[in-house]
Formats: structure tokens, C-alpha cells, sequence
């Protein structure tokens, strides 16, 4: 008998498309338009803020919907079909409704699977990874990514005479998926996703909704996820729908044929819409990481279990790629290297907690397992403070926007007190040591004395010596500045020239200075 994979289940998701009715529309006199752009308004808000259930549970969002096929979508995750089937009906008492029809609907709930992980469905759940747990809380109540465009179109596993998805071996099924995974792979950082199981709710298997801020990643992703063995032999498809989302105050502009978003919301095209009441959860969407339904498409992710995601949003690193050839120039200068071997640029994202180190590392070890999934991923480790204040957790990656994405994930880490480099004027900057075993006392006496002439240094914050919790050799110095101009003039400095000189002696590699995300 073929082995059947376990599920478990979350949030229900309805994609409720509507069509305008445009000649009503424009026959309509203006008061009444006006009404009815009105009430949209209200129902989205209300339905965005979750005000329409008790739990707190769900997320609501609208996009634009480019062709014949729909006008606009609104995508609603909530913690009961009933609670779904009372959104849905809501729409329909509001003025707005009048001019629309529902050309189409789409039924669905979160889930994962065996294919995701054994232990999670063995035993006590509480035994589970504290990092996979947080993962899968993710998955079954996920975030609308506050991405720009959105791609949705259900799909099933073939059930034909000569190709039977269903009738494989769990093992081959499995090792299709991870060979569909590393295609995805490629598009971590660029593709967002929520798959969702509609077995039995609808006509369709599975709907997969992805986001992007680019849209021609959405079209390169199918295409080539097309030519994996799981996709061309056993994978079918419905309707694909592209459009993008836009905040609730676009409404009316929407309406009247203009760009949405409009960008008049402070700057941000959509601050609407996260999802709600996943205390354990991680913020979609976004660097590199990959975790998805394992029969599902799987996009963007590096693993059969995938979801692609990692957003693509600018930093100061992709903004002004002039900057960071003059730091690094400088610092190359003081041979300090900037970068990793090779030459390849490497970005951290640094995250500071409070909470005791070995329940801090027992989380992060769970995330790494799945950032090593990922060929972009090159280290993430827990430091603790010479005085045991606070603990930081350092991920490095070769992209930045992998390393800002993995910050999603880590801001769920316990007693998370700041990120590096938000509050300060030049970010920090990030330096790593590999100390010879024999020279690390000196290494440390030696950080005290500098400490010394840091604080007594113009436009310095802060430096913390940081020890890596699994090896005590591999330190971490975060030193915070109000400009670069401060922190490239301590650099130039003869106290700090010196310092280099002597480092040369007890070091067992030259210093690496990180960009941080």
C-alpha cells in the first residue's frame, strides 16, 4: 500500500474575485460611486484589522487583477470556514458589491506535511525543534507578504494511466520534490508563497499564491519549475491570475483608472494586511529561505519543502553600491578584508536578545538546519557579551537581501532588544576574528584596552566583544557609529593601526569586516 503522508492544518483562505460592472458604473451619479468606494473602504478596513472575528486570527488584503478574467482580488485567511463564509457574504452588503459580480472564487486551508518533517508528526509536538516549530507555525498561519505583485493559479498531481503521482513511493515522491525545491532555490529572495490544500474544498488540489516585487519572476519561476520531472510529467494546472496589491485607501483611485498604489501612504504601497495571532510565526516573505508544502509547486525555495522566501527589498548595500566600494577600499587599505575569500561580498543581519543563551541557541539551531538548505547561506551562530548582558545572533549570507530576509525569521527568536544598525547613523560595523587558542586571553585584554580609547573617541556609540557560543576562538566585535566619516577616522587611526600590527601575531586569519543588512 502507498504510503499516505500525514497533514496537519491552519488558517482557511478564500481568493474571492470580483469583476466590475463598468457600465453601471459609469452611469452611476457620483454621490453614489462615492458611497460605494466608501463602504469598500470600510469592509477592507475592517476585515484587515481583523475587527470582523473574536480570535484575532487571519489577514485580509486587495490587488489589482490585470485581464478579462477578474477586475480585483481579495485574499482572506481566517481560522474558520465560517468565519470565511461571513467575509465573503459581508462584501456583498456593502453599496460597493452592487457594481460587482464574484467571476470566481477559490477555497483553501494552510497545511503541511510529512514531507516537510517526520519528527513533527511523532511523539509529543513539544519535542519538536523549538526552530522547525516556529517554521511551521509560519506555514499554517501565514503573512500576506507586503509584496508588490501577486500571481495565484491552482494546480493538482496527475492521476493519468502511464503517469500516477499518487501511486509513486513516498521516498520517490519525496525525491522528486527535492529536486523541484532547488529550482526553486534559485529564486529565493526574488519569490514569496503560500500553498494551500483545497483536497475536497475545491476543483483543485492545492492554490499557490506567489509575490514578487518583480513581476517577470513570476512568469521565469513557472517557466522553469516547467521542466522539473515532479512539474512535467505529474503537475496540472488551472487558471493563472497576475495583478498587484494596493492599500485600502487606493480604492477610489483604483476606480478612477489611476496607478495603485498611489504611493501616498508615507511610501509604503501596502501597510495593510499582515496577518495576525501567530505568536511563534515568521514574517513571510521574506531572504532567502525555503520552506513549503511538499507536494505542492514549491517556489522560491531551496528544499522540497519550500517556501521561496526572502523579499527583494533594497537595502543601502543594493542602493549605493558606490559606498560600499569606498568602505571597502578603506578598509582594504588597513588590511582589513571586506568581504569573504574569493572576493564574493558577504551581508549579516545581527539581532540582539536577552534570553538565557541555551534556550536562544536551542532556537537558532532549528533555523540553521533549515538556512542550510540554501547555497547563499554561510554561517549563523549564537555570540554571547563579555558581561553576559545580551546574546547576538549573527547570519551571514552572499546576498543582502537573504540576510534582511533571514532577520524575519530571527525576529521571533525570544527576547529579541534591537536589530544591529537600525538606529544608528552608519549601521554597525561587524567584525569577525578567528583567534589562535593559545592568544585568546591576550585577544581579550587586548579589546579592553581598545575599549578604552573607543569611549574616549568622537561620534563612537557602542562596541561589544562578542564570543561565539560553540567556539570560543570566533569572536564578534559590533561597533556602532553616528557616521562613517567617525568610524573610517578610528579606522585610520595610529591606536588602531597598531592594533592591526599586533593582531597579525595572535590571529589565525586576517579580520573580516561584514556589510550588515
Amino acid at each position: 500500500m502507498v504510503e499516505v503522508p500525514e497533514t496537519d492544518e491552519g488558517w482557511y483562505s478564500l481568493h474571492d474575485f470580483r469583476s466590475i460592472e463598468w457600465d453601471d458604473w459609469r452611469a452611476a451619479p457620483d454621490h453614489e460611486r462615492q458611497r460605494a468606494i466608501d463602504s469598500g473602504i470600510e469592509y477592507l478596513d475592517t476585515h484587515e484589522s481583523l475587527s470582523d472575528v473574536d480570535d484575532d486570527e487571519g489577514a485580509t488584503a486587495i490587488f489589482s487583477i490585470l485581464g478579462d478574467k477578474a477586475d480585483f482580488l481579495i485574499v482572506h485567511f481566517r481560522s474558520s470556514l465560517d468565519a470565511l463564509s461571513r467575509a465573503e457574504r459581508q462584501f456583498e452588503q456593502t453599496p460597493l458589491a452592487n457594481f460587482t459580480t464574484q467571476s470566481t472564487s477559490y477555497l483553501s486551508v494552510t497545511e503541511v506535511s510529512g514531507y516537510v518533517s517526520d519528527d513533527y508528526f511523532k511523539g509529543d509536538i513539544e519535542d519538536v525543534n523549538a526552530g522547525l516549530r516556529n517554521y511551521i507555525e509560519g506555514k499554517l498561519k501565514p503573512d500576506i507578504p507586503a509584496d508588490e505583485y501577486v500571481c495565484f493559479y491552482p494546480m493538482s498531481k496527475r492521476r493519468g494511466a502511464e503517469h500516477n503521482w499518487y501511486t509513486l513511493p513516498f521516498d520517490e515522491r519525496a525525491e522528486l520534490m527535492e529536486e523541484h525545491g532547488r529550482t526553486g532555490k534559485h529564486y529565493a529572495g526574488k519569490i514569496k508563497q503560500v500553498i494551500a490544500s483545497s483536497v475536497g474544498l475545491d476543483d483543485y488540489e492545492w492554490g499557490v499564491t506567489l509575490f514578487a516585487e518583480d513581476a517577470i519572476h513570476l512568469k521565469d519561476v513557472v517557466y522553469e519549475m516547467r521542466f522539473d520531472e515532479a512539474t512535467s510529467k505529474y503537475g496540472e494546472f488551472g487558471s493563472f491570475y497576475i495583478g498587484r496589491r494596493f492599500p485600502l485607501e487606493d480604492l477610489g483611485a483604483y476606480f478612477a483608472g489611476e496607478t495603485v498604489p498611489t504611493g501616498d501612504d508615507g511610501g509604503h504601497p501596502h501597510g495593510h494586511g499582515d496577518a495576525h495571532g501567530h505568536g511563534d510565526g515568521h514574517e513571510h516573505g521574506n531572504g532567502d529561505h525555503a520552506h513549503g508544502h511538499g507536494t505542492g509547486d514549491g517556489h522560491g525555495d531551496g528544499h522540497a519543502h519550500g517556501d521561496g522566501h526572502a523579499h527583494g527589498e533594497s537595502t543601502p548595500h543594493e542602493d549605493d553600491p558606490a559606498d560600499e566600494e569606498s568602505i571597502r577600499g578603506e578598509l582594504a587599505d588597513l588590511d582589513i578584508y571586506a568581504g569573504k575569500p574569493h572576493g564574493e561580498d558577504v551581508y549579516a543581519t545581527v539581532l540582539y536578545s536577552e534570553a538565557d543563551t541555551d534556550e536562544l541557541f536551542d532556537e537558532v539551531d532549528g533555523l540553521r538546519k533549515n538556512f542550510d538548505h540554501y547555497d547563499t547561506h554561510v554561517k549563523t551562530a549564537v555570540y554571547g557579551a563579555q558581561d553576559e548582558s545580551r546574546r547576538a545572533v549573527v547570519s551571514i549570507w552572499e546576498t543582502a537581501s537573504a540576510a534582511d530576509t533571514a532577520a524575519g525569521f530571527l525576529s521571533e527568536l525570544p527576547e529579541v532588544v534591537e536589530r544591529a544598525g537600525e538606529e544608528s547613523g552608519f549601521g554597525t560595523m561587524g567584525m569577525f576574528y578567528t583567534v589562535k587558542p593559545d592568544s585568546r586571553e591576550d585577544f581579550v585584554d587586548k579589546f579592553d584596552t581598545v575599549g578604552g580609547v573607543l569611549d574616549e573617541t568622537e561620534g563612537h556609540i557602542e562596541t561589544d566583544l562578542m564570543v561565539n557560543h560553540e567556539d570560543e576562538n570566533d569572536m564578534f566585535i559590533a561597533s556602532q557609529w553616528t557616521s562613517q566619516e567617525a568610524a573610517m577616522g578610528f579606522f585610520g587611526s595610529d591606536a588602531f593601526r597598531d592594533t592591526v600590527k599586533w593582531g597579525r601575531d595572535v590571529l589565525a586569519d586576517r579580520p573580516r569586516h561584514v556589510f550588515l543588512a
